[in-house]
């Protein structure tokens, strides 16, 4: 498809996240209609990461934690599909769309948002068996997979089946795991008392960790804090331990522990989009040394993309599938995957292309860390706040207060943050939702149901 938009620089955005959304959004704000902007994305939303977790425990409801992205950038051509193939060299992206044509894209400035997606080991059963946590609908049937399961085991006469569906596995103690978990015991916690026939006891939570450590951006006194709290509420932290099989939903650890499971949720790390590291589907410099920025699109400080003959003065890459410098710590180190980073790259990015259509110099980006909060259940959570060269150690009721008030401040779009905040006030008010819809996997089942009883007859 060749493209003509009237001889504007045409900018294409490639994923819609935090990255995407926030760049096509200042972009309009700062060039208006003098440039021509193309967001393309599978999915037609933005899903605001850190609720996730609180969808996962019932406390949001998930239409809340997503942005349309066509309500949102107007005047901005939305492509709803993947990104196949990546060639810098003719300024032109290939896109698969969802309903199966292939689009050449051309453009003028190419930004590179693409995040990241599960790292997936070959563990025995994992892929057959588990589900990830990166996606709302995830999030969401990790919800109704729990409720489901309670209601289920309240009724099973079976004590095998009971035990099975009463054990919730979780993969990964960073802050996506963590909270995670926290979330959705305080969620059973909560909902027990609802079922008579259930007790506390028969809940068994799993949380397995390689590192000797869980929530690593915290300090060490504040990760000790964290292991005690969720030790303390009954969840099982295995620490140095590895997922060695999970065939047939039987969890076998390297600590030797063998036990059934109905639900595992794998959240131990992510890896660039695969678009970005194979040759033959992209043509952007990447790091190649193993480690924790292995398949990032490699960037200099003003976010272009650089490589080994310069920079790309057309090519800008941010987020989680970006290597980029954290000037702010010091020489060497890099920016860590979180939306505090990717939404302020956004914004420096789409200044930096205003700047490079306007012919006026580019600007560095530099952000100092604010700090980091994690909830840990309702009123529940743990954090640093840094305030200048002091950093302040906050826990509990305080820590769970800041952290929704600073996720609620940066969701985008009025609309959202009202409603997220009217589902909060509606929980304190009647309790969370104690229904999960396991059938909403399988919509037509009921229907396709009563269609075969007909034909029997």
């Amino acid at each position: 498809m060749t493209n003509t938009f009237g001889g504007k620089p045409h900018v294409l955005i490639l994923g819609g996240g935090s990255v995407g959304m926030t760049t096509a959004s200042e972009l309009r704000k700062t060039l208006g209609a003098e440039v021509a902007i193309t967001v393309v994305d599978p999915r037609p939303y933005m899903t605001y990461a850190p609720f996730l977790p609180e969808v996962g425990a019932g406390s949001i409801d998930p239409r809340n934690v997503l942005a349309p992205l066509r309500k949102i950038l107007t005047g901005t051509k939305v492509v709803t599909g993947s990104v196949a193939a990546i060639r810098s060299a003719e300024h032109t992206v290939v896109v698969d769309t969802e309903e199966g044509e292939q689009l050449d894209i051309s453009y003028d400035y190419l930004v590179v948002g693409l995040g990241a997606v599960p790292r997936l080991l070959p563990i025995p059963g994992l892929a057959e068996n588990a589900i990830g946590f990166k996606q709302v609908e995830e999030a969401a049937a990790v919800r109704d997979r729990i409720l489901a399961n309670l209601a289920e085991a309240a009724t099973t006469k079976d004590p095998k089946l009971r035990k099975r569906l009463l054990t919730f596995t979780f993969i990964g103690g960073g802050f996506a795991g963590g909270e995670a978990v926290s979330e959705a015991e305080d969620m059973v916690r909560d909902a027990l008392r609802y079922y008579p026939d259930l007790h506390a006891s028969d809940i068994r939570f799993v949380l397995v960790d390689g590192a000797p450590f869980i929530f690593p951006e915290l300090t060490e006194d504040q990760r000790a804090y964290v292991l005690n709290r969720l030790r303390e509420r009954g969840i099982e932290v295995k620490l140095e331990t590895f997922l060695n099989s999970a065939e047939n939903g039987v969890i076998k650890t390297s600590d030797g522990d063998e036990f059934e499971t109905d639900l595992l949720v794998w959240n131990a790390g992510v890896k660039p989009n695969p678009v970005l590291f194979d040759e033959e589907t992209s043509d952007l410099p990447i790091v190649t040394e193993r480690g924790p920025l292995m398949g990032k699109v490699q960037v200099l400080p003003d976010l272009r993309v650089n490589g080994e003959d310069g920079p790309f003065d057309d090519v800008f890459a941010a987020g989680d599938c970006a290597a980029v410098p954290d000037l702010a710590s010091g020489e060497g180190k890099f920016c860590p995957p979180n939306a505090q980073h990717a939404v302020r790259q956004a914004k420096r990015l789409a200044d930096n292309i205003a700047r490079s259509v306007q012919g006026r110099p580019l600007v560095d980006y530099y952000h100092k860390n604010l700090g980091v909060f994690a909830t840990l259940g309702m009123y529940k959570g743990v954090g640093r706040l840094m305030l200048g060269e002091k950093e302040l150690d906050i826990r509990g009721l305080p820590a769970w207060a800041m952290a929704r008030s600073y996720h609620l401040y940066a969701m985008p779009t009025l609309g959202r943050k009202v409603s997220v905040a009217a589902g909060w006030v509606g929980n304190l008010v009647s309790r969370r939702d104690i229904i999960g819809i396991p059938q909403a996997e399988t919509p037509r089942a009921a229907f396709e149901l009563a269609a075969s009883s007909g034909k029997k007859k």
